[in-house]
């Protein structure tokens, strides 16, 4: 059994479902990194300057669940998303990264949730000091609108095949008081789920993450309106070698992604791209071509009309790293969940739009500059909160 941490310093412990995915691997790299006191880790993060209270932000631990058998080194060779060089030196703490084993999907939803349950509360054991935070990284699955209709959890825990690995996680969370953070597309923030984090202080942030595209379309899309230039016609498409790419090549587990990719849209510009036309001309496209690997490419056509109704466009081609671009998101909102914890915020946290493409809670900002601005004002909620920190 692994020496429980003594540090006296307060830190944070994130918790991952699905921790050797490329995202996964990439956060943990970047944790242990972070341990070494890397500094350009830190800079990373949007974060840095911000929760004095959560202690010294390089002391952060990790561990998680998955279902492959391999080890984390062996699963960051396997995404190729970061060269050996950068990895290797950090070997000796990546072997000692707890993960279990993800829960068979053959019992019951509450046997699934006390298998993880005991797993959480032997990671929390082993760091007592630390404050645990649940981040969802698990692959896009199957929409489960029957599960909308739920009213308690003993009937949700009923269930024997609930279609989402994701629910036992979050239940897992939510009943031992863990903050969570849903950075897939899978439709885990329930009704039920969301009145029950509210109601036992769980702060609950999500849902799929905002990476490339996507965040580069909300800043376009609120510069397009800002401007009042008349937004006709969008079409984005995005070519990825990855596990996600494979995965979503499936039409049933990729339609929650294409939706939220999809919808923001309309959302932010208050009316239908296309409306004069028979259909929607806001058009995306995920297509699996492996040479891409984690390299992602987006390109984006954009037409749109300025005065007299005269038309002109718009191209942008983004090579971006997806798992890059996502791990210092997914540090960032550990750190925000558990600063809300902290400050007895709970419940569905629409204030944090910012990082995501489809917001959980109730009226979540919609522009880029609104985004920004609920993020300030969550920040002077959080401070006026906590005990003996001053506003600035």
């Amino acid at each position: 059994m692994k020496t429980p941490n003594t540090n006296s310093d307060p830190s944070l412990l994130i918790l991952v479902a699905g921790i050797k995915g490329a995202i996964g691997t990439t956060l943990s790299l970047a944790v242990a990194a972070m341990r070494n006191r890397d500094a350009s880790i830190l800079n990373s993060l949007t974060t840095a300057a911000k929760f004095a209270n959560l202690g010294d932000p390089f002391q952060v631990q990790i561990a998680g669940w998955d279902t492959h058998a391999d080890s984390i080194a062996e699963a960051i060779q396997r995404h190729g998303v970061v060269p050996e060089s950068y990895w290797c030196p950090h070997a000796p703490f990546l072997s000692h990264v707890e993960i279990g084993a993800a829960p068979p999907d053959n019992i019951s939803l509450a046997d699934q949730v006390e298998v993880i349950k005991q797993d959480m509360r032997l990671y929390m054991a082993h760091y007592p000091t630390a404050q645990p935070v649940l981040v969802n990284l698990l692959p896009a699955a199957w929409d489960v609108t029957q599960l909308h209709r739920m009213e308690s959890l003993e009937e949700l825990l009923k269930m024997k095949t609930p279609g989402i690995p994701d629910l036992a996680y979050a239940l897992s969370a939510l009943l031992l008081g863990i903050p969570i953070v849903n950075f897939t597309p899978n439709s885990i923030e329930l009704p039920l789920i969301c009145h029950e984090a509210l109601q036992r202080g769980v702060p609950l942030a999500g849902r799929d993450g905002k990476t490339g595209q996507t965040f580069f379309k909300v800043v376009l899309a609120s510069a397009f309106k800002s401007r009042a230039l008349y937004v006709d016609g969008w079409y984005s498409l995005n070519i990825l070698g990855n596990a996600d790419g494979k995965n979503l090549m499936d039409p049933d587990r990729a339609c929650g992604k294409l939706h939220n990719k999809t919808s923001l849209l309309d959302d932010i510009l208050d009316y239908r791209v296309g409306e004069h036309y028979d259909e929607s001309s806001h058009k995306v496209r995920i297509d699996y071509y492996p040479p891409r690997g984690d390299a992602k490419e987006a390109w984006d056509v954009i037409d749109f009309k300025g005065l007299f109704g005269l038309p002109m466009s718009l191209r942008l081609n983004l090579q971006g790293r997806d798992s890059i671009l996502a791990a210092p998101m997914v540090l960032d909102l550990a750190r925000w969940a558990a600063a809300l914890k902290n400050a007895n915020i709970s419940g569905p946290i629409a204030d944090l739009g910012f990082f995501f493409k489809k917001p959980v809670g109730p009226e979540p900002p919609l522009t880029f500059q609104d985004q920004l601005a609920a993020l300030e004002r969550l920040e002077k909620q959080i401070t006026k909160r906590l005990p003996g920190v001053s506003e600035k």
